[in-house]
């Protein structure tokens, strides 16, 4: 990667690997809340207050990332796949400073 060739097709990757995870997350926790047969306002309480259930719900979101990735890897269009892999490394701070500190 060659950051003095940066595009807007990586910044637009990079904001969809950001974004995806903090769309997905409320929706991860309404799956789960539907699942386990807990409310969901519960759930969103335990997600917000408890640090490393953040963590797995967070991770969960992020597998979403994936399918970005591959579909715009089968476009060929490998500078947005590449944003979307830094969108996801973004994350990977705040999940180390959650687990170990």
């Amino acid at each position: 990667m060659n950051l003095k060739k940066w595009t807007l097709n990586h910044t637009k990757g990079l904001l969809l690997g950001i974004v995806t995870p903090l769309i997905l997350a409320p929706f991860v926790i309404w799956v789960i809340s539907l699942t386990q047969s807990y409310y969901f306002e519960q759930l969103w309480h335990k997600f917000s207050m408890n640090k490393p259930y953040q963590i797995k719900i967070i991770t969960i979101a992020i597998i979403a990332n994936l399918g970005w990735f591959y579909l715009f890897l089968n476009k060929e269009k490998y500078s947005i796949a590449m944003g979307v892999i830094l969108g996801t490394i973004v994350f990977a701070p705040y999940i180390v400073y959650i687990k170990f500190f």
